[in-house]
């Protein structure tokens, strides 16, 4: 997936300046797609050379004005097209795997080490993937929409660090002598 494909989901889903993307990124599109500010603006500029994405200056008291944008026809065309398109299924790779694997060459001790830092890591993510669906998703899946649809990529996070943590438990059962 390129960054403009996520760019033109969120602004589907909301108009918005480069920083509301930003922030955006940074409170959930990130948990899946990351990109830096830098990034976000100079994809914006492309999309907009593009004619993907439409652009209204609004006037900011104090402040220069702020750039609003917002999905062009074109860019929902290009999103409709880009969704419809196959994609390859993600394929597990972690640093952390292969250093388990090579374990024995080297340090274990240094291993089980990362690999519970691996797992407090992924146990936070986890818990922050919990506390959003608490507070933003109380009823399960009975949504409907893009609620439904936000909802199921939330459950997908959940899973996969579910899944994780349970993992790096298992590995630290396995590595570290009772």
């Amino acid at each position: 997936m390129a960054l403009e494909h996520a760019i033109l989901v969120s602004l589907r889903e909301r108009a918005g300046s480069g920083y509301e993307l930003t922030r955006r990124f940074d409170k959930s599109i990130g948990f899946f797609w990351r990109a830096t500010h830098q990034q976000i603006y100079r994809v914006l500029k492309r999309m907009l050379d593009e004619g993907w994405v439409t652009v209204e200056h609004v006037a900011q008291e104090g402040r220069p004005d702020k750039k609003v944008y917002s999905v062009s026809a074109d860019g929902r065309d290009e999103l409709a097209r880009w969704l419809a398109e196959p994609g390859e299924p993600v394929e597990l790779r972690t640093d952390l795997a292969v250093k388990i694997r090579g374990a024995g060459f080297g340090d274990p001790a240094a291993v089980v080490a990362e690999v519970r830092r691996h797992r407090r890591v992924h146990a936070e993510r986890l818990a922050a993937y919990r506390a959003i669906e608490a507070a933003d998703f109380p009823d399960g899946p009975a949504h409907t929409g893009q609620t439904l649809h936000q909802y199921l990529v939330l459950r997908g996070g959940i899973a996969a660090e579910e899944a994780f943590v349970a993992w790096c438990g298992e590995v630290l059962d396995a590595m570290e002598p009772s």
